[in-house]
């Protein structure tokens, strides 16, 4: 084991135990004014138990600690320990999580009225970049993989297609892995987009474990992206909203990359939450690929005994041959109901009642994540429900498997959009009314309709409304799907320009 070096988690520990008296935000100055003495109850016992220790390192910018914002003691040696251990000629950590790297690359990318293409299942945090930037974007309809009908992203013969039809365009923005661990190999994205002389830039948000293991996908930068995003917090021990973005060759600005940041995160940033950055990293190069041998250990496990089972529960398992340059992280078990008896957010509700807390659902499928140190005794109670769900529920006859649900998102006639300007002052002073949802058909959307999870618009402020995102939300409303950004949570009605 190589020795474990984390100089931001060192500096914040020194400074605790230097006993200086700090007159200086924050406000709990180090956890002391949780130290109440007319407050002595239970509560406050947990309080100090819970919350005294991170405080002892929750730190503002001083002399000893570093500014994210201009680094130039233990943060930068952290950043650039990552960019090393990642590789990346630069790596920014960032704690607004990946929506933050996503926004401050096209802000870094676009000016007003610049063009972007832009795969059409990406995460909303892109969508809010764009109307930052006021920039346009052309959207570029995913792939369906056959078996499971869940999306990846746009085939590379649409990508060459739209910058033939685009050659302004400034970048391509790609997110890959989706949400359910699917991962299609880069590469050959990156040699056509670097022939236009553009960026490739990718949240990675669900990767940042990738590469790190024989038994995982490469990352996005090895394949050859030139900024790629990545959500620290979601596979390595990182606290929530520790997220990486890391840059290679010369396509991006890092001066204007670094000033974006400054104005999108906080210029009181979190220093656990950068501390936890730097620990991930440095557990990762004390430890390397044996890090994760326990999780992977255990998700094999969970599938040998999965198929072992005579249960309606399966494993999504993707069609062989259909796409070759696809693979899958193997700490993501995605299962669902082969006979079609429950909806993934019936089969969430069922586990949560047997305490099993998924990551996500959709119509058909529930998404497992196998944290690092994930055991057999953590699975025993997925296995435990799993078997009880399967003896509470008739047989169908045959068990025959059941035609896919619908897909979260179903290919366009067009797989390449016309440009569609994120400019908020386009629609500025426009009036907006309420209608029902089923006579909103050819007008425009005047609010961001995103099912959550996974957190992909299926409508955004200044897109027609057509019949088939209609009907797809009515599906998914009925199936109890959550909509972030909808005034209406039930989607009955919907927000419009009014013309």
């Amino acid at each position: 084991m190589k020795p474990f070096i984390a100089p931001v988690f060192n500096a914040l520990l020194q400074h605790a135990k230097s006993a200086g008296t700090g007159f200086h935000v924050p406000g709990h100055h180090g956890g002391k004014a949780l130290n109440q003495p007319e407050w002595k109850d239970s509560t406050n016992t947990k309080v100090i138990e819970y919350l005294h220790k991170v405080m002892e390192i929750d730190m503002t910018e001083l002399s000893s600690t570093d500014d994210l914002h201009h680094p130039e003691a233990s943060i930068k040696e952290a950043q650039q320990l990552a960019a090393r251990t990642f590789g990346s000629d630069e790596t920014y950590f960032l704690v607004g999580g990946s929506t933050s790297g996503n926004i401050a690359l096209l802000l870094t990318i676009c000016e007003p009225n610049d063009l972007v293409i832009v795969q059409r299942n990406v995460h909303k945090s892109v969508l809010n970049g764009l109307r930052l930037a006021g920039a346009r974007a052309v959207f570029l309809s995913p792939e369906l993989e056959s078996r499971s009908g869940l999306a990846t992203i746009p085939s590379v013969q649409d990508v060459k297609a739209a910058l033939s039809k685009y050659p302004e365009a400034k970048a391509v923005f790609l997110s890959n892995p989706n949400y359910y661990g699917m991962k299609v190999n880069l590469a050959p994205y990156a040699e056509a987009i670097h022939h236009y002389h553009i960026p490739l830039l990718v949240d990675e948000a669900h990767g940042a474990h990738f590469g790190m293991h024989s038994d995982f996908p490469r990352s996005a930068l090895s394949e050859g992206a030139d900024a790629v995003v990545q959500s620290a917090h979601k596979t390595l021990p990182t606290l929530t909203m520790g997220a990486l973005l890391h840059v290679q060759g010369g396509r991006i600005a890092r001066s204007e990359l670094s000033q974006s940041l400054a104005m999108i995160q906080s210029s009181s940033p979190s220093f656990p939450i950068i501390a936890s950055i730097d620990i991930s990293r440095a557990m990762i190069d004390s430890l390397g690929p044996a890090m994760f041998e326990q999780s992977l250990k255990t998700a094999e496990a969970f599938r040998t005994w999965l198929i072992s089972q005579d249960t309606d529960i399966c494993e999504m398992i993707t069609e062989r041959g259909t796409m070759p340059e696809l693979s899958k992280d193997p700490l993501r078990v995605v299962l669902f109901d082969k006979t079609g008896k429950h909806t993934g957010f019936e089969l969430q509700q069922i586990l949560e009642s047997h305490g099993c807390y998924i990551e996500m659902a959709d119509p058909r499928y529930i998404v497992l994540v196998l944290g690092i140190q994930t055991s057999l005794h953590d699975i025993q109670k997925l296995q435990n429900a799993i078997v009880q769900l399967n003896e509470r529920s008739p047989k169908m006859q045959g068990n025959k498997e059941r035609g896919n649900n619908p897909s979260l998102v179903k290919p366009d006639e067009n797989p390449i959009s016309e440009p569609v300007s994120f400019a908020r002052a386009g629609f500025k002073n426009k009036a907006i009314q309420r209608i029902p949802l089923e006579e909103s058909v050819n007008h425009i959307s005047a609010e961001l309709v995103v099912p959550y999870p996974p957190g992909i618009a299926v409508l955004y402020p200044g897109e027609k409304i057509t019949s088939a995102a209609i009907i797809r939300i009515k599906e998914l409303s009925v199936m109890g799907a959550k909509f972030q950004g909808a005034s209406d949570g039930q989607m009955k009605t919907i927000a419009i320009y009014r013309e």
